[in-house]
């Protein structure tokens, strides 16, 4: 739709002229453009749509608002038919003439009956910007409605085949509602599609962001917030789906895995339990930790986890097994934990049986192996380390001394202190 010239003094017959041929070529882009509006196909859908919500209300207002746009344009037409009528008189048109089309086509000549309580009158340039203005909230209505029906309904409706695919497939691996968390998701996301698509149906404006600062109809685009949250918790669900149906293809290697964890475990506590009796019998004055007994729990649970295998419960085994790796691991690191801890005091003695034996051999090297008292360091260091119950703490004294006497002789410090045999 076009905009006509300000107004002027009394036109002369070249402007009216110009100004005739002006105003008819507004009138067919405003034809056209009322005819396009009336064969739009988001127009034809409101008509015949059950709306609700904001979409009715401004529906009803653009209906009345497209009348009566119709209604200016038949006025529009006939003003403008009568002043061709009256610039065809005479080829030459007098100043009386031309007073008259000037006030036709520059004066507030038109008058329009029946739109308010009282007729309105328009000049020619002041109905057309009236037209534009009412054609635009006609079309931005009518844009904004078929953007939202042309992007979300398609969406949402391959959303949901999506959801009836991974529907299909959680059943087959036992995901159901009120069994799995991802079943009553699924439940879920296939109430909030539902729901979602009613909606946008009946009221497409209410899923309509404008934008900032747009005055053109139709700117803006459709507020898919709602569908990209429903279309992330389906891929959610898919990905646990995946995970129950890698658990199905898996679940026997993981199964004999976990066997061997545990068993490795209940091996390395009964050699702990072993070697703590030797350290009870051999070492004395040590704290010695107890040892767990074997982690029947852990094997019920296992045992569970073959009983959901055998009777393809996909769903209850997925977790479980996540569960059990992790718990199987830590109790093989608590095992292998304990049987350090226990065997500690063995460690030291042979720590302090090596410490002794290397610096004899180190003395003998330097061919003081006679030395008396260092032979009767020696023995005594040794009686206490090979003896049952060891005393680790009296043991460590021995050898500190003997390792002391040695570099006193190795050194050359002089004559070694004889006093005492410990």
């Amino acid at each position: 739709m076009g905009v006509t010239g300000p107004p002027g003094p009394v036109m002369d017959r070249d402007e009216v002229d110009r100004a005739l041929a002006r105003l008819g070529a507004e009138h067919k882009a405003v034809e056209d453009s009322l005819l396009a509006l009336q064969d739009h196909a988001g127009r034809r859908l409101l008509e015949g749509a059950e709306l609700t919500g904001t979409t009715k209300d401004r529906w009803a207002d653009t209906e009345r608002t497209i009348s009566l746009l119709w209604t200016y344009f038949d006025a529009y037409t006939a003003a403008l038919e009568e002043a061709r009528e009256v610039r065809a008189r005479r080829r030459w048109p007098g100043r009386d003439e031309l007073a008259e089309l000037t006030e036709r086509l520059r004066g507030e000549s038109v008058t329009v009956s029946g739109t308010t309580t009282l007729a309105e009158r328009f000049t020619l340039a002041g109905l057309l910007d009236r037209m534009n203005e009412l054609y635009a909230r006609s079309l931005d209505m009518v844009v904004t409605a078929d953007a939202v029906w042309s992007a979300l309904p398609a969406r949402i409706d391959l959303l949901a085949a999506e959801l009836n695919r991974t529907r299909s497939l959680a059943h087959s691996v036992g995901v159901r509602p009120g069994e799995h968390p991802a079943g009553d998701d699924l439940e879920a996301i296939t109430h909030e599609l539902t729901v979602l698509r009613s909606q946008v149906v009946t009221d497409p404006l209410a899923f309509w962001r404008p934008a900032a600062g747009s005055s053109a109809p139709g700117g803006g685009r459709p507020d898919t917030d709602r569908y990209d949250r429903a279309a992330r918790a389906l891929e959610d669900v898919r990905r646990e789906i995946e995970a129950v149906l890698q658990v199905r293809q898996d679940s026997e290697a993981r199964l004999l895995r976990l066997r061997d964890v545990l068993s490795r475990a209940d091996r390395t506590l009964a050699e702990a339990r072993a070697a703590r009796g030797e350290v009870l019998a051999k070492i004395a004055a040590s704290e010695v930790p107890a040892v767990s007994g074997p982690p029947t729990a852990l094997q019920e649970r296992l045992a569970t986890a073959a009983e959901y295998r055998r009777h393809a419960r996909w769903h209850r085994l997925s977790p479980l097994l996540e569960a059990l790796e992790q718990e199987a691991e830590e109790e093989l690191l608590r095992a292998r934990e304990s049987l350090t801890a226990v065997t500690a005091p063995l460690a030291v003695r042979a720590e302090l049986r090596g410490r002794l034996d290397a610096y004899k051999a180190k003395v003998a090297r330097h061919g003081m192996a006679e030395d008396p008292l260092l032979i009767e360091r020696y023995d005594a260091a040794r009686r206490m380390l090979w003896s049952a119950p060891c005393d680790l703490r009296a043991a460590e004294q021995a050898v500190l001394r003997y390792q002391q006497a040695a570099a006193e002789v190795l050194s050359g410090a002089g004559p070694v202190d004889r006093r005492g045999s410990q």
